[in-house]
């Protein structure tokens, strides 16, 4: 696997458009690693491919359909965090510890949060 140097993984020494492409470029690259590796962030594509669209045919205000489609995307962010978190963790180290754990159910529940907050929003915005 090759790695670009330092200076471009952090978009020192560039400027202008050329960051903005890089910057697009690593994006690209984390969503591909997730939607990849990752069978959680795969769910939640599906489920939001679902969520999102339905969102333009319920009959509510523009507002409202911008919070149903703004806690999808939120949910989608939390795992990127998530799995960028138990990555990091793995990386560090294969053995068990207290601390790893809690930063991989920490990341966990934000996730729970999130889906939460979108089974709040569509129930608030349906059930009044």
């Amino acid at each position: 696997m090759a790695f670009d140097p330092p200076e471009a993984r952090t978009g020192k020494g560039r400027t202008g458009l050329a960051r903005i492409v890089a910057a697009a470029s690593y994006s690209r690259d984390g969503l591909r690693a997730a939607f990849q590796n990752e069978a959680a962030f795969r769910q939640l594509v599906a489920l939001h491919a679902v969520l999102i669209p339905l969102a333009f045919f319920c009959p509510v205000t523009p507002g409202e359909r911008a919070l149903m489609i703004a806690a999808s995307l939120i949910s989608l962010v939390v795992e990127l965090f998530n799995s960028a978190i138990e990555a990091v963790v793995d990386r560090v180290s294969a053995e068990r510890h207290p601390l790893s754990k809690n930063a991989k159910d920490m990341g966990s529940a934000a996730q729970f949060i999130a889906l939460t907050m979108i089974a709040a929003v569509w129930g608030v915005i349906f059930l009044g």
